[in-house]
Formats: C-alpha cells, structure tokens, sequence
C-alpha cells in the first residue's frame, strides 16, 4: 500500500499493484518512484484522488515513457526494451527479469555507453551476469572516444570472468544487427530484455521484427494439425420425421419429393 504521512495524518492512497508501471508490484523500482511521484504531489497541494488517478493512468508504454520498461507481447515472445546506461539502471531490469514467469530462455541484448568508465562497463556485466540464458554484446552508434568493437568486447571478458559460458555470448557491435539477431534468436515463451540506444529505432525494429521466412514455413509445418479423416457414419434418420442424406455436400435433410410436388 502506498501511503502518505503528513503531520501525523495518515492517507492511504492505492496498492501498488494497481499502478499499471509496478507490474502488479514486480517493478519495485517503479514502486519506488510512485512512492516519490505521490509525496510530490501532495507537497505541491494536488489531491489525492488526483494522485491516485495520475498512478492508476500512467504506464511504461513506448507513448507514455519512451526507452523505460516498454514492453512488447505481439510477439510469440515477449521483448522488454529499457534505455538503461548505468548499474543502477541495469540492476533495476535485471531484478525485474528474474521476478517475471518465463517458459522458455532469458536473453539479453547488453550495453552501455563509451564514455563510461572501465569498471562501471564491467559492473554492468557482473550485475546481468548469471540472469540470462544467452547475451548480445554491441556498442552506441555513438563510440565516445572507444574503438569500434571496444565496449561489447569489454562487456564480453567481464561476461566471462563472471562465470558466464563462451558459447553464451555473442558479440556484435551494430546496434541494429545485434537486435535483430537477438530477436531472431527468441523462440516462443522466451524472454528478451533489450538495452537500447536509439530507442525509438529500435522500437521501430521490434515492431516490425518478422522472423525468418524458412523458419516460419518450419514451424508451421512441425506445429500444423494432421488431418482430420471422418468416420463413415450409418444412413441418419429423425424419429418420426424425415431422412437425412449424408454426400459430399454435407448432411442434410431430404426434400419430401410428394409434398414438393
């Protein structure tokens, strides 16, 4: 429940579940930032049911909070896209992930800007390491002073000294050929959490993300029910009424030939 306290006055306010960006609570970072959103609007006099419906309304759509926890489930998977460009950051997504029900596998798409220091690049590594299945190294379009394959290959070694397996990490530094190949990569029921750059590029790209053809044709056939083959089945007939005459048109009931006439 969040609650004000005001001079010894005590006013409840909602659930925290309620608010549509907590992720029926599972956000607690955004639980965190409804708290403060609350305490300052009250202490610039907004009332409450004002407060309450500002938290109810509000939501981490690319709309409402481009590159902050947008979420996409158009997809047989689901795709979380977050502009988070430091541990703290980095840290909130991941604690996110690990709070989700996932079916299939965690994959993560991992960056951070060039002009960070070496060791805030490698704490970011360490924080994600161990909370996903597979990672997606790359760099900003912007390098800030780095070598072009710099931060993912530095992500990568920390990655690693983490304990994370080689054949987990691929490292690709374009920022839309990482995302691609990330989103390629997911299969039904995984899940995959996308540090992006050019957020509204790569929302776009999510959006319009199609799997490859041959692997769609794959599917389908591996998932396509098999043919249904009827039973024959008796000449049908209505107690007391007329017939039912069963062809390749379907069932039907007979004319009564005498009362046509």
């Amino acid at each position: 429940m969040i609650t004000l306290y005001d001079g010894g006055t005590h006013m409840p306010l909602l659930w925290s579940n309620l608010v549509p960006a907590t992720l029926e609570g599972r956000a607690i970072h955004n639980v965190q930032n409804a708290m403060f959103a609350a305490a300052m609007a009250h202490s610039m006099e907004v009332g409450l049911e004002d407060i309450r419906h500002g938290l109810r309304t509000f939501d981490t759509t690319f709309f409402q909070a481009p590159g902050r926890m947008n979420i996409f489930d158009d997809h047989p998977f689901k795709v979380i896209l977050d502009y988070g460009h430091n541990p703290a950051a980095v840290g909130a997504m991941v604690d996110l992930v690990e709070q989700l029900d996932v079916r299939g596998r965690r994959i993560c798409v991992l960056s951070t800007p060039g002009d960070r220091r070496d060791e805030d690049v490698r704490a970011i590594a360490e924080i994600a390491a161990g909370s996903f299945d597979h990672y997606v190294c790359r760099r900003d379009d912007v390098l800030r002073g780095r070598e072009p394959n710099e931060i993912p290959e530095l992500l990568r070694s920390a990655l690693l000294a983490a304990g994370v397996a080689n054949e987990n990490i691929d490292v690709i530094p374009d920022e839309v050929e990482a995302t691609e190949a990330a989103l390629q990569s997911a299969a039904p029921g995984d899940l995959l959490l996308v540090f992006g750059d050019n957020i509204a590029r790569t929302w776009n790209q999510i959006q319009s993300f199609a799997a490859d053809p041959a692997a769609q044709a794959h599917d389908t056939r591996a998932c396509a029910a098999p043919p249904v083959t009827l039973p024959d089945l008796p000449d049908l007939a209505l107690q007391n009424g007329p017939s039912l005459i069963r062809d390749e048109r379907g069932v039907r009931i007979a004319r009564d030939v005498e009362e046509a006439d």
